[in-house]
């Protein structure tokens, strides 16, 4: 199974405690599950680990955003994105939608609940949240 993550569902899976954290746990555990990324969100990720809120939760989990997007870089597949019509009025969220497509993906999973998620698909691949993501694995 190939999954695309989207930067949000990523960032709160590394670094705070709760579903999206367990998902992450079930999904690296899984020997059938691949996960997928490609460098522009790579490179949205370690921006993100570089704002006031992902610090300062990794000073109180003694992390440092290298280490952390060094071992999320180990456990993805990186691919090109693939070049779509501009979907979505996020240009970050067409490159989710374009990593998924290079991916041939089985699922999108993103928590972000006004752009991507009202697609509820997009070229015949599902946009899941986290949660359903997990029973989407389960299930397989």
């Amino acid at each position: 199974m190939r999954l695309v993550l989207d930067t949000n569902v990523v960032l709160s899976g590394l670094l705070w405690p709760g579903a999206t954290h367990r998902f992450l746990l079930t999904v690296r555990a899984h020997p059938r599950v691949h996960l997928f990324s490609s460098l522009p969100l790579i490179e949205e990720l370690a921006d993100v680990l570089t704002r006031k809120e992902p610090v300062k939760r990794l000073a109180l989990l003694q992390l440092s955003a290298e280490a952390v997007l060094a071992d999320y870089v180990r456990a993805v597949h990186l691919v090109e994105p693939a070049h779509i019509t501009p979907t979505s009025i996020d240009p970050d969220d067409d490159v989710v939608l374009a990593t998924a497509l290079a991916a041939q993906a089985d699922a999108i999973v993103s928590g972000d609940t006004k752009h991507l998620q009202p697609l509820v698909q997009f070229q015949g691949i599902p946009i899941l949240s986290p949660a359903q993501a997990s029973q989407f694995v389960a299930e397989r």
